[in-house]
């Protein structure tokens, strides 16, 4: 019986295998993107008990629209005591094209040498360590890095940078940079001139984008230059690397902006300029 089942399985491995042979062309890109991880509360019972790590499905499908295969990289467990692996986080810089940190939990803020102004932003350290690791790991394997609102906050803690905790209380006179109405919720940004957005956005000087963080850079990370501001309160809202590695990051959200849509940034641009550099770095 488990003979057959071994057999069986190795038959459906086999046609996977050859489904994808004809259907992806040679040298399809492989994306890796950062899981965002859920805790499990003490008194949790069922599936919620356990850890969970996962994908932001809009997110996933915005960089699946050009054709390219996204995988999410789990967390390693080096030291784990029920399985042991030899695969470390470098192995995924190493064998995928480029890295996609998407949105999710603050920064905890003991990652830039300050103590948390309320508990409710503690944040994720567990996840900035994952997280940072890769960024790490990436660039040194000189494999792109594409930064999505926390992705963008958590490479500029990473480059030495440091964040206002809660907009809101920090900064009253900004306007709002998230509501109740989640991915609804838009503002203006401004482009810097002469910037890698002001490139691809010829003739284009300010855009409308999504909102959805109550989290800003606050002082910015070494090596980084800033590539747009949020209007008017000028809050830094896209950073690019200056180093040899391909490192940009919005702060704002492109998977929701909607292909078409009028009054939004179409953000296909960046996700080709990522993209672009993922093949050269192959």
């Amino acid at each position: 019986m488990a003979s057959r089942l071994l057999h069986q399985a190795s038959a459906q491995l086999r046609s996977l295998r050859g489904f994808l042979a004809r259907r992806l062309p040679p040298g399809t890109l492989k994306i890796g993107m950062s899981a965002r991880l859920y805790h499990p509360a003490p008194d949790a019972k069922g599936l919620r008990s356990k850890t969970m790590q996962y994908l932001e499905q809009s997110a996933a499908h915005w960089v699946m629209s050009r054709d390219v295969l996204v995988l999410m990289v789990p967390t390693v467990d080096k030291d784990g005591l029920l399985h042991r692996s030899n695969i470390r986080v470098a192995d995924y810089a190493r064998h995928l094209d480029g890295l996609v940190l998407q949105g999710g939990s603050d920064v905890n803020p003991h990652g830039y040498g300050e103590e948390p102004l309320d508990k409710e932003w503690e944040g994720d350290r567990l996840r900035d360590v994952y997280e940072m690791e890769l960024l790490h790991e990436f660039i040194e394997a000189r494999k792109p890095v594409l930064g999505i609102c926390r992705g963008l906050q958590i490479i500029n803690v990473a480059f030495g940078g440091t964040l206002v905790q809660d907009i809101a209380r920090q900064l009253p006179q900004a306007q709002a940079h998230v509501t109740e109405h989640y991915d609804q919720h838009t503002h203006d940004v401004r482009f810097e001139p002469g910037s890698g957005l002001a490139r691809l956005y010829p003739g284009v000087e300010r855009a409308r984008v999504t909102s959805i963080h109550h989290q800003a850079i606050k002082n910015l990370g070494r090596n980084l230059a800033v590539e747009a501001w949020s209007e008017p309160d000028g809050l830094i809202e896209a950073v690019r690397g200056t180093g040899t590695s391909h490192v940009f990051a919005v702060q704002w959200h492109p998977e929701f902006h909607l292909p078409g849509a009028r009054d939004l940034l179409d953000c296909t641009p960046i996700l080709d300029e990522f993209l672009a550099a993922a093949r050269g770095a192959g």
